[in-house]
């Protein structure tokens, strides 16, 4: 097992897109993050079905760490009711798991 895990969400704009997952690397909630876009959406929303198009956040986060992670997503993100979601990474790189936890704790990234 790797301990990691891939958390997504989803903005109106790349900006806020950029600025929530920053944050969140930047307080060493997340190792890495990557802004996706644009991606076009269908969703239900106030009972509602509707498309539009939005900025996918995706963020590299251990199993630790990912409750603090929602916490602030759910805190800070531009939208009333975000998905958050989250998938286990079930493999990767020894090098890389290695990384994202040490980034994780604050420990220098070299050996």
């Amino acid at each position: 097992m790797t301990g990691l895990l891939q958390v997504t969400t989803a903005t109106e704009t790349k900006d806020q897109a950029l600025a929530l997952a920053g944050k969140a690397v930047q307080l060493r909630l997340a190792a890495s993050a990557q802004i996706v876009g644009p991606v076009t959406s269908a969703f239900w929303h106030l009972n509602k079905f509707g498309t539009g198009e939005e900025w996918s956040a995706v963020l590299l986060t251990t199993n630790d760490r990912y409750a603090d992670l929602e916490s602030f997503i759910l805190a800070n993100h531009p939208w009333q009711n975000p998905q958050v979601t989250a998938v286990t990474v079930a493999v990767a790189a020894a090098q890389n798991i290695d990384w994202a936890h040490r980034a994780l704790s604050g420990r220098s990234e070299s050996p």
